[in-house]
């Protein structure tokens, strides 16, 4: 397959940002109290492993991952889809000194990587001019939605 080089620089920046996210993942598999965010990390994580594991398939033989991702169908559980659930939690200041997060960092941790994850993988596939890449790259953007929404 061949690519153009701002398409390589962007596959390899996804890649990672998958490493980071997975690792992120991981530790917080191990940490994470809530059991509504442990099953939506565990449900997440082979995601994320997959999707890692095509863009290295990309780089390494550049023949094209075949695979498509999973995307989670939107649980749409809001009864109310013009309000946020914001309301009900504290105001919250950043901890400088922390041993481990708590359940809530993780989660906004969480969120907030998708949802940059998210952004970027949205705006390499309008720069993507293979479509074989542009679609692997839109898929990426639908789980990177689905997954948000759940958190």
């Amino acid at each position: 397959m061949r690519m153009a080089a701002h398409e390589l620089h962007d596959l390899h920046e996804l890649t990672m940002s998958c490493v980071n996210s997975i690792t992120n993942m991981a530790y917080m598999l191990q940490h994470v109290q809530d059991t509504e965010l442990k099953s939506i990390l565990e449900r997440h994580f082979p995601l994320h492993v997959r999707d890692y594991n095509m863009k290295v398939e990309l780089l390494n033989q550049m023949d094209g991952a075949k695979k498509e991702l999973s995307i989670m169908k939107v649980n749409g559980n809001l009864n109310d889809f013009t309000q946020s659930p914001t309301t009900q939690y504290p105001p919250i200041q950043p901890r400088i000194m922390i041993q481990d997060m708590n359940d809530r960092e993780m989660a906004t941790a969480y969120l907030l990587t998708l949802k940059r994850a998210g952004r970027e993988y949205a705006w390499t596939a309008m720069e993507t001019a293979n479509p074989e890449m542009r679609s692997f790259f839109e898929t990426a953007f639908l789980m990177s939605c689905s997954h948000a929404y759940d958190v």
